[in-house]
């Protein structure tokens, strides 16, 4: 297709090829912070590093051996490599960015999402969950990323979510049907189980690493309703059967109740959003075991943006006013019920690189920062199915390395400071500047 060349060739024009230090790298930490090993900060650590995997972490800063690479964060925090569990890095809103599509080539979506995985590396977001994507520039970005050919956070992606027929994420809602034509399971949109069941099947062969359905309305989408349910149970339990049968995980975006309450019943592993929550759905989603991935930062965003005149189209405008200061409120009283939590932000509906603001607001409604950070390491590494490769700084797993220069324990803002990044023991950003990589 046009689109994997035109990134193949931008990979070529801004391709970079790193690659981990040869023998040890003994990250010097003056303090560890890493909730899934300890529910206390760790003084004097010294992260081993060899190739792209931690070797040891030792207390006390171990003496470098001949060969021996030293990087110096005796001063610092150190933290495991951040995870945001719903972002868009193909997008970004923006006034009037609803004819982008008709606007812009697939080649220049491309490009300009290269820019967004840049700063989301260098906010401090060595991993991200994508949960929808145009074009396939998300499981291109994703692969892009892995060969090194660009510079972002390792992908997990979803490809296009699956919607129903006029559901939130039909990509020809609001526009003239004898231009876009009427969707199918090519577009993201399914309608009854088998029918639910070949979208899977699609969003499997291109690639995805998730399945990600829009279980309610939405907001940002060209349509009246934001939060009834918007599939049949059957047709949800068909997507996670599917799903299930390939080791892959279903993401529910859902903003109403019963909605919500169909995809845990159906089996999905994370709630999105979550805005109208009731008491008696935070109750299953402890009974099933299943995540609230909050986005309250977005919730914020695009209330803020709604009051700007001609930002959204009106129906949209009207949407975001009413459910985005929501979230925040659901979210507290989720987390003092005990919903499980891991972090995301849904970054491409604000501008991405300002992932962290999400732990000001989650630490503004009640949680204390150590579970905030949990939320966004030990927490979303298990709902990506991922632990044994990451969410914490221990032995075998990938070295994904942070560190800040302030306490994020007293000032969890600290966290929107990232001074260094590693990801996959290669060095990204060091003293807050990036740090130039190789040319492939």
């Amino acid at each position: 297709m046009r689109w994997r060349l035109f990134l193949l060739l931008s990979a070529m024009i801004l391709g970079v090829q790193a690659q981990p230090t040869p023998g040890r790298l003994l990250v010097h930490c003056g303090t560890v912070i890493d909730p899934g090993v300890s529910p206390e900060p760790m003084p004097a650590r010294t992260i081993v590093v060899r190739g792209e995997r931690i070797e040891a972490v030792t207390p006390g800063f171990v003496r470098p051996q001949p060969g021996d690479q030293v990087v110096d964060l005796r001063q610092a925090y150190c933290l495991p490599g951040l995870i945001d569990m719903h972002t868009h890095l193909s997008m970004e809103s923006r006034k009037g960015g609803y004819l982008d599509r008709f606007r812009m080539s697939p080649a220049l979506q491309a490009l300009r999402a290269t820019v967004y995985a840049r700063r989301t590396l260098m906010a401090g977001f060595t991993t991200v969950r994508d949960v929808g994507g145009n074009e396939g520039i998300d499981l291109a970005l994703r692969d892009a990323i892995n060969q090194g050919w660009i510079v972002g956070p390792r992908m997990f992606v979803a490809g296009k979510s699956l919607a129903i027929m006029g559901g939130h994420a039909d990509p020809t809602n609001g526009f003239r049907e004898d231009i876009l034509g009427i969707p199918s399971e090519a577009e993201g949109v399914v309608d009854g189980v088998a029918s639910a069941r070949r979208g899977v099947r699609l969003a499997i062969k291109r690639g995805a690493d998730v399945i990600k359905i829009t279980a309610t309305g939405g907001v940002l989408s060209i349509a009246r309703d934001g939060s009834s349910p918007q599939f049949f149970e059957d047709e949800i339990r068909a997507i996670v059967e599917v799903a299930r049968d390939f080791g892959l995980k279903v993401a529910a975006h859902a903003h109403g109740d019963e909605g919500m309450q169909r995809a845990i019943r159906a089996g999905v592993a994370s709630i999105e959003h979550g805005t109208f929550m009731s008491d008696q759905t935070m109750q299953m989603m402890k009974e099933y075991g299943v995540y609230m991935v909050p986005t309250i930062t977005a919730g914020r965003s695009v209330a803020d943006s709604a009051k700007i005149p001609g930002y959204y189209v009106p129906v949209v405008a009207e949407k975001a006013q009413r459910i985005g200061p929501v979230i925040q409120e659901t979210f507290a009283r989720a987390y003092r019920a005990g919903v499980p939590i891991a972090f995301g932000t849904d970054a491409g509906v604000f501008r991405h690189g300002r992932n962290a603001l999400e732990f000001v607001y989650m630490v503004e409604a009640g949680m204390p920062p150590l579970e905030a950070i949990k939320a966004a390491t030990y927490n979303a590494a298990d709902l990506l199915g991922q632990l044994d490769n990451l969410g914490t700084l221990e032995p075998g797993k990938w070295a994904d390395v942070i560190a800040v220069e302030r306490n994020p324990l007293e000032d969890i803002s600290a966290l929107q400071e990232v001074a260094f990044v590693m990801k996959a023991g290669v060095i990204y950003k060091q003293n807050g500047q990036p740090v130039p990589q190789p040319v492939q």
